[in-house]
Order: structure tokens, then C-alpha cells, then sequence
């Protein structure tokens, strides 16, 4: 039996409604998005996740379940599959669909970790029958991270779903690595970055990437990553995510009226301009 078919099956979950799973600021920060295979085709039995986990609307990309499940259909259930990782994780619960169809995939699972593998794409990386990360390259686990709103009965009942979800995924990495789960949940709690050199140590990979297997994407810039953040900053200041997207959307088409279509006014848009820059200065502060 491998190791890769005494995984658990992650249960499949649902988004909550007055919860919203992202990508951590500082996993964006740390991400270089131009880092990807020296062959990025998807032919043949490669399969490449250089992005955020679940669809990315900025950019109208991201890796999605959906996706992945097109693309083992085409490479075929029982053909072995290539799998290049690069991406700064996202939404948990996309993670976990993308993980139980690598993990139930009937062909060997090749799992490369060019870049970073952060968050929820540190869990589906697990998922493989070798694990390959470059020298250079990180893991991060950390606690289901998330921006929420509601009353104290809605808090409490996300807390403990997160709490649950954290649990599945620290049994993951216990499978994958023989550590104790409890030790991995004080390490999902203090957010650990795990380099290549100890990734191979503490057996979350099983070996070293060739250096001639990775590349750089000079044109890909991420421009995009500074739009991320500035509606992260919104978030936490509790405009609602349909108004922040409509904003966005009017902003991107060049709309000149977009602010005036908002149903924020002139005063309240300055206020937000200056809370976004006081949560840029010191983004973990909370707000009063």
C-alpha cells in the first residue's frame, strides 16, 4: 500500500456564508508569481497550479477543482500525472476538492514544488506519491485563515467549523510526515515556513528538485497582487465583498463615475483612503 492511498479523504465542505477563505497577506507578500516550470505545457500529464487556489476574479484565472478535474479527465484516471506547484494557497475548501482528486486519482502523482506551496496548496501537495521541492523552496502551514462578519453566535459557529477544517488538514500532514498531529497543530498555529532542506528532513518531501526544471516568467509581473491587498484592507474596514467588487469591476473598465455610483460618498471614500493607509502601515491592527 503507498503512502498516498493512506491519506484521509478530506470531507467535503461548503462555504459558510459569513465567512470569506483567502489568501494571507504576508503568503501574498512572500509569493513570487514568476517563478514556474522550464516546460509549463499542459500536454501529455502535467498539470500546472501557478496561481491562487480557487478563482482569482482580479485576474479571472486561479485553480479551481473544476479545473483539475478537466484536466485529470483528459490525461486519463490511471495515467501517472505530473503535478508543478507555485502558489500562495487561498480558498480552503477549493484546497480540499483539489486534494481529494489527486489523492482518489488511480496513476502515480508526481507533486513538484518549484516555488512555494503556502496554505491550501501546501496540503494538496500532499497528496502525492514523491514530493519534490526545489532547494529554494518553501511549504507554509498555518491555521484556516478567513474574514468573517456577523454576531457573536455566527463567530463562534465559523470558529468552530475552522476548527474542525484544521484538524483534517494537520492529519494530512501527520500521514504525509509521521510528525504528531499535535505538534503540527503548535506549528499551524504560529504559521510555519518550512524550507526545501528541512521540508526533505522532517518528511513532508522526499527529495530535491533538479535546478534546470525551473525557470523565471520575466512578463508575468502579478501587477494585480497590490489589488488583492487594497480589498483585503476594505474587508477588514466591513464593506461589504459584492460592493468592493462592483467598486473594482467600474475602476477596471475605466468607468470615470465609478466612486459616484458607489453608495459610499466623497467623505466616506477620503476616510477609506486614510483607514487603508493606517492598515497598510500596521495591516494585523484591528480596527475599532
Amino acid at each position: 500500500m503507498n503512502r498516498r492511498s493512506q491519506l484521509p479523504k478530506a470531507p467535503e465542505q461548503k462555504h459558510r456564508a459569513q465567512a470569506h477563505t483567502d489568501v494571507t497577506p504576508k503568503a501574498l507578500e512572500l509569493w513570487d508569481g514568476t517563478i514556474k516550470a522550464a516546460d509549463t505545457s499542459e500536454d501529455d500529464n502535467v498539470i500546472n497550479i501557478l496561481d491562487t487556489i480557487g478563482y482569482d476574479w482580479w485576474t479571472d484565472s486561479g485553480t479551481t477543482a473544476q479545473r483539475i478535474n478537466a484536466a485529470l479527465r483528459s490525461i486519463g484516471r490511471n495515467s501517472d500525472v505530473i503535478v508543478n506547484i507555485n502558489s500562495p494557497g487561498g480558498d480552503v475548501f477549493e484546497g480540499l476538492a483539489i486534494y481529494n482528486l489527486l489523492r482518489e486519482h488511480k496513476g502515480r502523482v508526481t507533486v513538484r514544488v518549484l516555488g512555494v506551496a503556502a496554505s491550501a496548496a501546501s496540503f494538496i501537495a500532499m497528496a502525492a506519491d514523491e514530493l519534490q521541492i526545489a532547494r529554494a523552496g518553501f511549504f507554509m502551514i498555518h491555521n484556516s485563515w478567513t474574514i468573517a462578519g456577523g454576531n457573536r453566535n455566527d463567530l463562534r459557529d465559523i470558529a468552530d467549523f475552522l476548527e474542525q477544517i484544521d484538524t483534517t488538514i494537520a492529519d494530512v500532514y501527520h500521514v504525509r510526515s509521521g510528525i504528531d498531529a499535535d505538534e503540527l497543530s503548535i506549528q499551524m498555529d504560529a504559521e510555519t515556513w518550512i524550507g526545501g532542506k528541512k521540508a526533505v528532513e522532517m518528511g513532508f518531501a522526499d527529495g530535491y528538485l533538479d535546478s534546470d526544471v525551473i525557470t523565471n516568467d520575466v512578463d508575468n509581473k502579478h501587477t494585480s497582487n497590490a489589488v488583492r491587498k487594497i480589498d483585503r484592507m476594505m474587508a477588514m474596514q466591513g464593506i461589504p465583498r459584492s460592493e468592493r467588487r462592483e467598486l473594482f469591476a467600474e475602476l477596471k473598465q475605466g468607468t470615470p463615475d465609478a466612486t459616484q455610483n458607489s453608495t459610499h460618498d466623497a467623505a466616506d471614500i477620503k476616510n477609506l483612503v486614510e483607514d487603508l493607509r493606517a492598515i497598510a502601515a500596521n495591516p494585523y491592527q484591528l480596527k475599532d
